[in-house]
């Protein structure tokens, strides 16, 4: 095979490849972009039938994304794979407080999970966000308590931590949150994983908008 070095024609190549393996796939147009981001990031074909989304989770993704909303990421590898320039250009940051000094401090007097103590801090900057988990089973914990209390009110969970310890029961959580999620069943997800969504997300959003200044051109044409 030749040898690509183009970085552009490196990512359409594998999205070729990827649209032929999804050849058979019925997924809504939406959510299919979504999938093939996850699996262009993973080359795990499996995503394709695992990946569980709200009914709703879309149309407030693209909701928060337009409305300037922040990303508040579980932790810095989410945090570093976020497009943050197509987000700024909406007006919202990626925020992630697992390393705020503030939040080291307590985990260590408390002895509890950082991920814990972030996810609290993040609550008051959460209303209509996106919020997108993809190491710590705890904070996916805590957000649905959160949410349960009323103290935390995200437009969407992008729910996908990884792990043998109580990543499965947080997505179970999740689902049952009453909260737009996009989420998997069982041990996979990770850092990844999350950022692939949350971008993919981005790129819905970015394509919106094209139509939307494409079609008003065109009305007054």
């Amino acid at each position: 095979m030749e040898r690509i070095t183009d970085p552009q024609k490196i990512e359409d190549k594998s999205f070729e490849i990827i649209d032929v393996l999804l050849a058979s796939s019925r997924l809504p147009r939406q959510e299919r972009e979504v999938v093939k981001r996850v699996i262009h990031a993973t080359t795990d074909l499996d995503y394709a039938g695992e990946l569980s989304f709200h009914p709703r989770a879309i149309e407030r993704a693209l909701n928060a994304i337009r409305g300037g909303k922040n990303i508040i990421c579980d932790v810095s590898m989410v945090e570093a794979g976020i497009n943050k320039k197509a987000l700024a250009n909406f007006g919202g940051k990626a925020v992630c407080f697992i390393n705020d000094e503030g939040v080291i401090r307590e985990s260590f007097r408390l002895n509890i999970a950082r991920a814990i103590l972030a996810m609290r801090k993040a609550s008051a900057f959460m209303d209509g966000a996106i919020v997108s988990i993809g190491n710590a089973p705890t904070a996916l914990f805590e957000l649905c308590d959160l949410v349960k209390s009323g103290k935390a009110k995200p437009g969407l969970i992008v729910g996908i931590p990884v792990g043998y310890v109580g990543a499965a029961d947080s997505k179970k959580e999740l689902i049952a949150s009453g909260i737009p999620y996009i989420t998997n069943s069982g041990t996979k997800g990770g850092s990844s994983v999350a950022a692939a969504i949350t971008n993919a997300l981005l790129k819905l959003a970015q394509e919106t908008v094209h139509f939307r200044n494409f079609a008003e051109r065109k009305k007054h044409a």
